[in-house]
C-alpha cells in the first residue's frame, strides 16, 4: 500500500430549508455529481423537503397543535383560530393529502375537487372572489356557480384538487408562522433576517433563541443525516436569502455536536450578498465562505480538509484567522471548464416525495411548482452580460462558458437514465440561440425525447423556423425579459432588444405551440407614468395577439454590482447612503425625480399593473383602456400614446 495516499474524505451537501418543494435545488446534484467524478466520496441531503415533510405529518401537526394552544386567545389570528377549530380534521387529512401530493394516491383527486374532505380556513375565503376586472363587474361567467370554474372548467378533477391542496397547505404555513415563527414561509424564509443586512446581529440574535419546533424539527434531521452519512466535510449551499436563517441553525447544530467537521457555505446568497464578509462571528457557525463558481474552490477545501493545502492557497474563500479576523484568501488557480464540470446527480435525493403543488398564479408559476423538473445548465454565464439591472459584474453572468451540444445530450441521457425522469428546466440566465439550436438539433438527431423549458433573450435570432426547430425538439415553454415595454428605456438598459422585435419573437414561438412567458418591470430610472401606461398598452396587445400567454410584473430593484447601483447617474438617480458593511449587501435604494410632482408612486402604478395583467392572462378585460386599471384621475394617469395596431402592423 502506498504511504503518499491522500487521506479519506466524505463530503455531504445539503440544501437548507426553504426552497421548492415539487423538485430539488439543482446545485447540490452539481456538487456531487462534480466530485464524484473527481474519485471524491461525495453525498447529498434535502433537509427542505426532509423539514416541510417532517413538519406536514400526523406528528407534526399534533405539534404544532399543541404549540397553537400555547398562544393565548387573544393573540390568536385567524388561520390559527381555524387550525384549532378543526385541528382533529387537519390531522386526520394531513398524511392522505401528501400521498396525493406525491403522485401516490391520485384517486383521492375526486373527494379533494368536491370540497368535502379537507378543512377550509381563511386562505379558501379567496375562492369566491372573480378576478377584478377593475373596470366593470358585469362578465360573462357562463352562469357557473362554481368558483374555480372560469380556471379548471368542467374537467381538470387533478388539477382542482392539487391546487385545493396546496391551498390547506397554505393554511397550514400560516399557523406555523403565526404560532411558532413569524419569520416562516415555505419559500422566503426568514428572508429578512439576511438580505441586504450590513450586520450579522440580527441572525445572530434570532440563532441564540431558544429553538422553536420548526428549529427542533431542522435539528433533529441534521443529527440524523449526520449519523447517517458519517462525513468529514459538510457543503451548506444557500442559494437565496430564504435559506439563511435555516442554513446557520443547521451548521449550528453539527458545530456542537460533531465539532470536527469542516463546514463550508456557498451559493447564489453568498456570492451576490456577502462579497464584503468581514463579521468574525460568521465563523462561529461555519469554517469557510467561498464565492462564485464552487467546482474550484471546493477541490481546494478538500486538499486543504486533507492537509494537503494551506488556508493562504485557497480559492475565492474567506476563513476566520487566529487573531479572529475575517481573510479572503484568493489563490490563482483556473477555473473549471464548463465542459468539465460533469453531470448532475440526484443520487440520494428522495425524487418520489417531492410534492407536485398548483398555486394558479399563471401558466409559468404552475411549470414552477408543479411536476418534478430536472435542473441543467446550456452554459456557465451569460453571453450578453450587459443589461443594465443585471449584476453584470459578478462570476454567474460576467464568466461566459458554454459545453458542446453533444456533452449536453450526454448528459441529459445519463440524467433521464438516473431517474427516470425526461422533463428538463434549463436553468440559465439567457440561454443562448446558437448552443440551443445546436441542443435541439443534436436531441432529434439521437431521437433523444424530452420536454424542456428555459429562459431566453427575445432576440430576433430566434426565427420562426428555430422556434419551430425547438419545439419539435421538446420545447414546451419560453420565458424572457420584455421587462419595461419601452424602446426608450430598453435602449437605456441596454437590453438589446426592442417591443416590436419581441412581437415577432414570441408569435413565433407561440405559433410553434410554444407557451410564452414575459418577465415585466415596472419602477426603472426615469420610467414616467406614461411610459407605465405605454408599457401596459403594449402588453395588452401582446396578449391579445396571441403573442404571450403568461407574465408577470416586478418592481425594479437596484443592486450594487449592477451598472445602475455603480454608475448611477448615467440614469438619473442617487443611490441612499449605504451603512458600513461586516455581512450582507446586495440592494440599494435610490432617488429616482422622475416622478416627483405627478401625484403618484410606482407601487400605486404596480398595483394597476399586476391587476391587469392577472386579468389579461384570462383573457379579461383586454377590450379594456389601459388607464383604467390604476384607478388614478385623469390629471394623473394618461391615456396611452400607442396605436392600437401597434403590435400588429410588427407582426405583418
Amino acid at each position: 500500500m502506498s504511504t503518499n495516499a491522500a487521506p479519506a474524505i466524505k463530503v455531504l451537501s445539503l440544501i437548507p430549508p426553504m426552497t421548492q418543494l415539487n423538485t430539488p435545488y439543482p446545485s447540490t446534484a452539481y456538487i456531487t455529481g462534480f466530485l464524484r467524478e473527481q474519485g471524491i466520496d461525495a453525498v447529498q441531503h434535502d433537509l427542505a423537503l426532509a423539514t416541510v415533510l417532517a413538519l406536514l405529518s400526523k406528528t407534526g401537526l399534533q405539534q404544532l397543535q399543541q404549540a397553537a394552544l400555547q398562544v393565548s386567545e387573544a393573540q390568536r389570528s385567524a388561520p390559527v383560530n381555524a387550525f384549532l377549530d378543526h385541528a382533529s380534521d387537519y390531522i386526520a387529512t394531513i398524511e392522505p393529502t401528501i400521498a396525493f401530493l406525491q403522485g401516490r394516491d391520485s384517486t383521492l383527486c375526486h373527494r379533494i375537487a368536491a370540497r368535502g374532505f379537507l378543512p377550509e380556513g381563511p386562505r379558501f375565503e379567496a375562492l369566491n372572489a372573480y378576478a377584478d376586472t377593475g373596470y366593470g363587474d358585469d362578465e360573462d361567467d357562463g352562469g357557473s356557480s362554481d368558483p374555480l370554474g372560469w380556471a379548471f372548467g368542467a374537467l381538470g378533477q387533478s388539477d382542482r384538487a392539487r391546487h385545493l391542496a396546496t391551498l390547506y397547505l397554505n393554511d397550514i404555513a400560516d399557523v406555523l408562522r403565526d404560532a411558532v415563527d413569524d419569520s416562516f414561509q415555505f419559500v422566503r424564509y426568514a428572508e429578512s433576517l439576511a438580505a441586504s443586512q450590513p450586520s450579522f446581529d440580527a441572525l445572530a440574535q434570532a440563532l441564540a433563541k431558544p429553538a422553536n419546533l420548526i428549529d427542533a424539527t431542522l435539528h433533529r434531521l441534521t443529527l440524523e443525516v449526520m449519523a447517517h452519512h458519517q462525513p468529514t466535510m459538510v457543503v451548506l449551499s444557500v442559494p437565496f436569502p430564504g435559506a439563511v436563517y435555516a442554513a446557520f441553525r443547521m451548521a449550528q447544530t453539527i458545530k456542537q455536536h460533531h465539532p470536527d467537521v469542516a463546514i463550508a457555505m456557498g451559493g447564489g446568497f453568498v456570492n451576490t450578498e456577502l462579497r464584503e464578509l468581514a463579521d468574525p462571528r460568521v465563523f462561529d457557525f461555519v469554517d469557510f465562505v467561498s464565492l462564485d463558481g464552487g467546482e474550484r474552490p471546493l477541490l481546494c477545501l478538500v486538499e486543504h480538509v486533507r492537509g494537503q493545502r494551506s488556508v493562504s492557497r485557497l480559492v475565492r474563500t474567506f476563513t476566520r484567522n487566529d487573531h479572529g479576523v475575517v481573510v479572503y484568501n484568493n489563490w490563482q488557480e483556473p477555473d473549471v471548464a464548463f465542459e468539465d464540470v460533469g453531470t448532475p446527480t440526484w443520487d440520494g435525493l428522495p425524487l418520489m416525495s417531492y410534492l407536485s403543488l398548483l398555486d394558479m398564479l399563471n401558466p409559468m408559476n404552475r411549470l414552477w411548482s408543479d411536476g418534478r423538473w430536472n435542473k441543467l445548465t446550456v452554459a456557465h454565464g451569460c453571453y450578453w452580460k450587459k443589461c443594465s439591472f443585471c449584476d453584470v459584474s459578478l462570476d454567474y453572468i460576467s464568466r461566459y462558458d458554454a459545453a458542446s451540444a453533444t456533452t449536453l445530450v450526454d448528459r441529459i441521457e445519463r440524467i433521464v437514465a438516473e431517474t427516470g425522469q425526461t422533463g428538463f428546466h434549463l436553468v440559465d440566465e439567457a440561454a443562448p440561440p446558437k448552443a440551443l439550436k445546436a441542443l435541439a438539433t443534436e436531441l432529434i438527431a439521437r431521437g433523444v425525447h424530452i420536454s424542456w423549458w428555459g429562459n431566453i433573450r427575445f432576440e430576433k435570432t430566434f426565427t420562426p423556423e428555430l422556434c419551430e426547430l425547438l419545439a419539435q425538439s421538446g420545447c414546451i415553454a419560453m420565458s424572457g425579459g420584455l421587462e419595461v415595454a419601452s424602446d426608450r428605456l430598453l435602449t437605456l438598459m441596454k437590453k438589446g432588444v426592442s417591443v416590436d422585435q419581441v412581437a415577432r419573437v414570441t408569435k413565433g414561438f407561440a405559433d410553434a405551440g410554444v407557451m410564452v412567458h414575459a418577465y415585466l418591470m415596472y419602477g426603472f430610472p426615469t420610467q414616467t407614468v406614461q411610459d407605465t401606461v405605454d408599457a401596459l398598452e403594449y402588453v395588452r396587445q401582446l396578449f391579445e395577439a396571441g403573442c404571450i400567454h403568461s407574465g408577470f410584473f416586478h418592481r425594479f430593484v437596484c443592486t450594487v454590482h449592477s451598472p445602475v447601483g455603480q454608475h448611477p447617474e448615467q440614469f438619473g438617480v442617487t443611490l441612499s447612503p449605504l451603512p458600513p458593511s461586516q455581512f450582507a449587501r446586495n440592494d440599494v435604494g435610490f432617488v429616482d425625480p422622475t416622478l416627483d410632482g405627478s401625484g403618484t408612486s410606482h407601487d400605486e402604478l404596480g398595483a394597476g399593473l399586476k391587476k391587469a395583467i392577472y386579468n389579461y392572462m384570462h383573457g379579461i378585460g383586454l377590450e379594456a383602456p389601459v388607464h383604467t386599471w390604476f384607478g388614478l384621475p385623469k390629471s394623473v394617469c394618461p391615456r396611452t400614446t400607442v396605436k392600437p395596431d401597434y403590435v400588429a402592423r410588427a407582426l405583418y
